[in-house]
């Protein structure tokens, strides 16, 4: 397309650092308008971000080196980059202009064009800071990154109506043509293989190695910095994740290869044997745009059709994308601002010390803590059945929560943490995200992990000074929030045990969860 403005007029193009696309859609429309010699293309590092939560340094690596790594790819491919380190976003954008807006040359910035942010806060930032601060008009494009942005199955519906993530799943499926027949209904006649995948793993099998890629120069250089910044948890020892296309299609494969056809029946299994047992990793990469989430659906469903992987793991894996991925990011837009805040239990227990140091008597929090300030990482089921279902008993605040998942998951963003923390994990949000609580006794854990074998504590035991704290929260949890929980029909069944204590067990119950509870303020303190 041929350009009506001159050579001397330029756009730079700010692209956030978690939207690393090969085909950056704000990148395309400038380069349609102006030609790629007359763009200029602007990364910012923010002191600012980095410091205001205590981040595990992985996650810091890795998301450094994945945007300088793209910066290389984008110089490589022929465009101006800008890449610089800044206090704050805002701060970033003002230099550029400065130094860029108006050189010797002639040549002249004559407005910034970005791609709409996937946090809130970020979005503000273009839609209203920018424009006010940076002294050019800001152009923002709509986001594609998510398919709930090129498909929103939802109609409008009054604030409070509550959505079920099943039917909008359904909808997504059908939308896109993933696992539908001809005659549109779902490849194996069901939505769904949930009653398939939720096998405790066994003793005798094996577990895959986790694709790995060695760390190269840049990586290097990245990591010896990150370990020079105060603060921070984990070690940069040991990456090995992926920071390029190249190699997170390349893990995508390995998954595919070595893993999806195991990953349905254990998805929900626990053990201190492996950390990932048969998950994809593929998270982090997805969240910083290094992986499509329609083609890494795509592949899943080739898999199905060539039969290297069976129903119930593919569509177990595609669910996870297609259904709960979106439905969290058009949860987090539909709540915000006031999902941040929400406390729907009024939670106000300050996060016990031990999630930073993992120093717990708790065989299973210790083993999924301790695997988070490893590698910044823990599967869903850990995160929300361990780390969530242990908060929302023991009545942590949510927004501490929020803020521990934010800084220690490598995957973490604003816009993934919110709901599923404080929305499903927690259920602050008053049901929206999610019909029910998710919590549960240390029946549970026993029956899906082996974290119960060798622990201090009794997993059959609902009182007395072995018993497992999960069993006494969770009994603690019930009897106090009795007649709020009886209207939950999807909890009839746990509420109807409440009735079958006696009075003096209540006591006893409620006495032992207080001084349980009062003393987590000095557990893991050392």
């Amino acid at each position: 397309m041929t350009s009506i403005l001159t050579k001397r007029q330029r756009i730079s193009v700010w692209i956030p650092g978690n939207q690393l696309l090969r085909d950056h859609p704000a990148l395309l429309r400038a380069e349609r308008e102006v030609g790629r010699e007359n763009i200029c293309i602007l990364l910012i590092e923010t002191r600012a971000r980095a410091a205001s939560l205590p981040y595990h340094r992985q996650k810091l690596v890795l998301v450094l080196s994945a945007m300088r790594h793209y910066a290389e790819r984008l110089r490589r491919s022929g465009y101006l980059v800008d890449y610089r380190l800044s206090s704050t976003i805002v701060e970033g954008v003002i230099e550029h202009v400065r130094e860029h807006g108006s050189t010797p040359d002639g040549t002249e910035i004559i407005k910034i064009m970005t791609m709409e942010a996937s946090e809130y806060s970020a979005r503000r930032l273009q839609a209203s800071v920018l424009n006010e601060r940076c002294g050019l008009p800001v152009e923002i494009i709509p986001d594609n990154t998510f398919l709930v942005n090129r498909y929103n199955p939802v109609p409008k519906k009054p604030p409070g109506k509550r959505v079920i993530m099943e039917n909008f799943y359904r909808e997504m499926r059908r939308h896109f043509d993933v696992l539908i027949e001809t005659d549109g209904e779902p490849v194996g006649g069901k939505w769904n293989y949930d009653e398939e995948n939720r096998q405790p793993l066994p003793s005798k099998v094996a577990l895959p190695d986790m694709f790995g890629v060695k760390p190269d120069e840049i990586t290097r250089e990245v990591m010896a910095e990150v370990d020079r910044l105060p603060g921070g948890y984990g070690e940069t020892a040991g990456f090995r994740l992926a920071v390029t296309h190249e190699d997170a299609e390349e893990a995508l494969r390995d998954f595919i290869e070595h893993r999806l056809a195991d990953f349905g029946p254990y998805e929900d299994a626990m053990t201190t044997r492996s950390a990932t047992l048969f998950h994809s990793l593929l998270s982090p990469y997805l969240n910083l745009g290094l992986l499509d989430p329609l083609e890494t659906i795509r592949a899943a469903e080739q898999a199905y059709r060539e039969g290297r992987a069976p129903i119930n793991s593919v569509e177990g894996f595609i669910r996870q994308i297609l259904g709960w991925r979106e439905y969290v990011y058009w949860q987090y837009w539909r709540q915000m601002p006031g999902l941040s805040q929400a406390n729907g239990w009024e939670a106000k227990r300050p996060l016990p010390t031990f999630f930073w140091n993992g120093e717990t008597g708790m065989n299973c929090l210790r083993q999924v803590i301790g695997r988070v300030i490893a590698d910044g990482y823990s599967h869903h089921i850990e995160r929300l059945m361990i780390i969530c279902n242990f908060c929302m008993l023991a009545g942590i605040d949510p927004r501490e929560v929020a803020d521990w998942f934010q800084a220690m998951y490598i995957d973490a963003f604003d816009w993934v943490v919110l709901p599923n923390v404080i929305g499903m994990g927690l259920n602050a949000d008053g049901g929206q995200t999610a019909t029910k609580p998710y919590i549960a006794s240390a029946s549970y854990i026993g029956r899906m992990s082996d974290y119960c074998r060798g622990c201090r504590y009794q997993p059959k035991a609902r009182t007395g000074t072995d018993a497992c704290p999960f069993n006494l929260l969770y009994w603690n949890f019930l009897l106090e929030n009795e007649s709020r929980l009886r209207a939950n029909p999807r909890l009839g069944p746990a509420v109807l045990g409440v009735g079958r204590i006696g009075e003096e067990e209540r006591k006893v119950i409620r006495r032992e969860a207080k001084v349980f509870l009062d003393g987590l303020r000095n557990e893991g303190n050392t």
